[in-house]
């Protein structure tokens, strides 16, 4: 395997896997760079127990979180030294919208449900990411995830009814503040 046509083959697969994931396109174009620097230092220990292109998902999956959890990090930290909070949890972890090619009138939608998407739980973002917005099946998707496919039907079911939950609560906000 030669690194230059991983990277020619699969940039723009990395580069969408972070877009769902940070609605960001600066930060996907840095989680992608930060994917290719991994793969290019772990290329020859790749034990080809899965496929090249499933490796690269679990490596820009992870990367991905792992670049949320930082951001999450930093953000509470800057927080707790500006404002002096102690031991309290604010609910800021909505970036800033930027995915290329929205229609303005469709950005506060997608904002909603990318918004109760990045609420969920690390494991059943993935599933929906997966299975709903890069369209993969479920048998790909439990390669993927290194999970049964049973487990993935399991936590697609939890992730649904969750993103359901979180949307109804946006919308019913929504009201409130109309009113």
């Amino acid at each position: 395997m030669v690194f230059k046509d991983i990277f020619h083959s699969y940039n723009k697969l990395v580069f969408n896997v972070a877009l769902h994931y940070v609605q960001n396109k600066e930060d996907a174009e840095e989680i992608t760079q930060d994917v290719f620097v991994k793969i290019h230092k772990k290329l020859d220990s790749f034990q080809q127990k899965s496929t090249v292109k499933t490796w690269i998902y679990r490596i820009a999956i992870n990367q991905s979180l792992d670049f949320i959890k930082a951001q999450k990090t930093q953000k509470r930290s800057f927080l707790s030294s500006l404002f002096s909070i102690n031991n309290e949890k604010k609910n800021i972890d909505v970036p800033h919208f930027n995915h290329p090619g929205v229609q303005m009138e469709q950005k506060e939608a997608l904002e909603n449900i990318f918004s109760a998407i990045n609420k969920l739980p690390d494991n059943q973002k993935t599933v929906i990411i997966l299975l709903k917005i890069e369209q993969k099946n479920q048998e790909e998707t439990a390669l993927i995830m290194e999970i049964s496919i049973k487990a993935v039907e399991a936590l697609f079911q939890r992730a649904k009814k969750n993103l359901a939950n979180l949307l109804n609560n946006i919308k019913e906000n929504e009201n409130e503040y109309l009113q």
